[in-house]
């Protein structure tokens, strides 16, 4: 969830949240979002917060921080068997193509469902 002084309205927020939520149930991987300014290098602060997650492994963190124009998505080792770096940078050029807009919301959105979508464990079939 965005951290420290929210520039989401309440609306905005359980928005945010029930789109994280979504995402959880179809990959079954868990996300956090950061929004606010990163210390230091923004990959470093990225990881060392994704460091600190309850299961860093089945997890993705989206770092953003909209004063240095810096995002960043960090994935466990456990997601990274379904989801390949072209798929989290496919993710990431939708979510700058929203920010460059303005549209935070909207970018942060986008990005989850697509890491959701390529983060799903595949449907095996079962022959007989």
């Amino acid at each position: 969830m965005p951290a420290g002084d929210s520039v989401f309205t309440r609306g905005e927020l359980n928005a945010l949240e029930a789109t994280i939520r979504q995402a959880e149930l179809d990959s079954r991987v868990e996300f956090s979002v950061f929004v606010g300014n990163a210390e230091g290098d923004p990959r470093a602060f990225a990881t060392s917060l994704h460091n600190t997650l309850v299961a860093p492994a089945r997890s993705i963190l989206i770092m953003v921080d909209p004063q240095r124009r810096a995002l960043e998505v960090v994935t466990g080792g456990w997601v990274r068997r379904n989801l390949t770096d072209a798929e989290v940078e496919l993710a990431a050029l939708a979510m700058q193509r929203a920010f460059a807009e303005g549209e935070l919301l909207d970018g942060l959105r986008a990005g989850i469902n697509l890491l959701a979508e390529h983060a799903r464990t595949p449907r095996t079939l079962h022959a007989r």
